[in-house]
This record gives structure tokens, sequence and C-alpha cells, in this order.
């Protein structure tokens, strides 16, 4: 994976963000989403890439841009061949309504190597790097607290488990405060929470939650990329879904399957994502007069290197599109 497409990715995570920023706290989560789409679908057309998305805004009969299968960058003769995961805007809700957390994504790995996975939901885990190896979705809750404080040299009562805000998760919640950690509850933004596990003062050591496939691959990139450890197992809502996943490939073991972190995401990958609202990870944009700064993350697996990017965009010389 060349180096260089770190930092093309960026700038399409770049131009994504800048465009649904202006939505921030306007209450039309569409219209942000649909103004990351268009941006970073546009940023793309200049990349000198053959890249197919495999994690997108949805299947191909559902979303205008950006689908699962479509083909992205300028394909031209020699350009390298690369699957592509993303979400233009991941956390519409907090970027609608004004709140911490909302993200610019992408995630790059050579050809076959990303899992394609469905528009349905995952069971996830994730923990950084102190607990690597020591969590599982086989074992309950209880049982990944003590193994995570076990590896971290701490109490159970130390740690803090951040946990998507859905009543399906209750009974999970009432076990982890009953095995005395703390809860950090959030109401969208998978992928930053579970990030947030690799970023020591963070506040947040362990990840659990039902939510997105699609932000179950993504966080396993950054995962791979940072050192941390991630788990899925795909939780169908219903036959169409699992129909949908064997036309995609998946066999009747993929189905029920554990995947681990290296099997998500396979060989040499890149993450790229730019704060929209700011969080736990990274500042949101800001807009001054005639332009704007935003921050960002860079992750390469082969190095593990992690680059922080701030960049101020004048829009007197480039108008934001």
């Amino acid at each position: 994976m060349d180096r260089n497409l770190a930092l093309e990715m960026v700038r399409v995570t770049e131009r994504a963000a800048v465009a649904c920023a202006r939505w921030t706290g306007k209450g039309d989560k569409d219209a942000a989403d649909q103004a990351a789409v268009d941006a970073m679908r546009r940023a793309f057309d200049g990349i000198g890439i053959a890249g197919e998305v495999v994690i997108g805004e949805g299947e191909r009969d559902e979303a205008p841009m950006l689908y699962i299968g479509e083909r992205v960058g300028r394909a031209a003769p020699g350009d390298p061949e690369v699957a592509i995961a993303l979400d233009p805007l991941e956390g519409t809700n907090l970027c609608a309504f004004g709140k911490p957390g909302a993200l610019a994504v992408i995630a790059i790995g050579n050809k076959g190597c990303l899992m394609n996975a469905p528009d349905s939901y995952m069971d996830k885990i994730a923990v950084g790097p102190a607990g690597k190896g020591c969590i599982s979705l086989e074992k309950s809750p209880t049982e990944n607290l003590k193994a995570v404080a076990n590896a971290k040299g701490c109490q159970v009562e130390d740690l803090t488990v951040a946990i998507l805000e859905r009543p399906r998760h209750q009974a999970m919640i009432d076990e982890i405060r009953a095995a005395g950690a703390m809860v950090r509850l959030f109401s969208d933004g998978d992928v930053n929470f579970a990030l947030a596990t690799c970023k020591d003062d963070s506040g947040v050591d362990l990840f659990m939650s039902t939510g997105g496939a699609p932000e179950g691959v993504l966080a396993a990139v950054a995962m791979r990329c940072l050192g941390g450890d991630f788990q899925g197992r795909m939780a169908w809502r219903n036959d169409d879904e699992i129909e949908r996943a064997r036309d995609m490939g998946f066999s009747e073991a993929d189905l029920t399957r554990i995947w681990s972190c290296e099997e998500i995401a396979a060989g040499d990958v890149l993450f790229c994502a730019t704060g929209v609202t700011g969080g736990p990870m990274l500042p949101g944009v800001d807009f001054f007069g005639g332009g704007a700064t935003s921050h960002s993350l860079v992750l390469r697996s082969r190095t593990g290197t992690i680059r922080r990017i701030e960049t101020i965009h004048d829009f007197t010389r480039r108008p934001l599109e």
C-alpha cells in the first residue's frame, strides 16, 4: 500500500467534513449526509486509484452515491486496485443536532482485504493495546471486564465502558454496573468510541455495543493500525439481510462466526478520519471568515504511524464546493 495514498485520502475526508459541517445544528441530518456524500464523491474523482466501495452508504438501490460496489477514483492504467470502506458522515444525528463525535471516515486496503459486509448490525467489542488478546464475544461482559482489568493492572471499578444508548443494551448495561465498572453512554458514533479505547486520556477502556456492521469494519481497520483489538459478529435483523449476505459471498459459517480484527481488515490498511463536530479523538471543523480549520487522524497498519493533521482551508483560493 503506497503511503502517499494516506495523504490523498485525508484530502477526501477533509472535503466531506468541511462540507457537512455547514449543516451542524440545523436539524437536517439528510442534508448534512448528502453534503458529505457529494463532497467525498467529487474528491475521489482526482485520486489515482481504481477503487471499489465495499462498505458504503448502502446498497445500490438504496443510495444515490457511494453505494456498495461503486467504482471510485481516476482508474487510469497503472492505478492500484483498492478496496474502500467509508462513511462520509459517521454520526448524522450528531452533526444535525450539534452534538460532539461526528466524523468523516475512510479506510482503504488492497483488493479483497476488507470484509465486504452488508448493511446490517454487528455485535462489537473493542479494547486498546493493553487489553489486546484478552477480550472475546464468547465471554460475558463481566468476564471481559475482569480480563481487561487484569491486563491493565487495575480493578474492574477503575474501568469505563462506552456503550451505544439503545434499549437493546439495557441488560448489558445492568450487568456492567453490577460488576462495578463505570458506563459511558453515547447516542451515536460507534467508530469514535471504539478508537477512544486506544487513547490513554479518553476516559474509555472498553467498547461494547450492537450497531452498524459498516462502522464495525471501519473501527477494525483503525484498531489494526493502533494496535488495539476488535471482534465482530453479525447480528442479522431479518432473513432478507441473510440472503443479501449470501449473495455477497458469506458462507453458512460466516453468518454466525466471530470475526477477529485481522479477519475483518487483513493485510496493509490505511485509516483516515476528519472531525466534523469534535469528540474524544478529534476536534471539529472551525469556520472563520473566508475559510475553516479541520483536524484529521491518519493511521497506517504497516508502520503503526499515527499522524494528526491540522489544515487551514482558504475559501478565497479554493471555494467550498
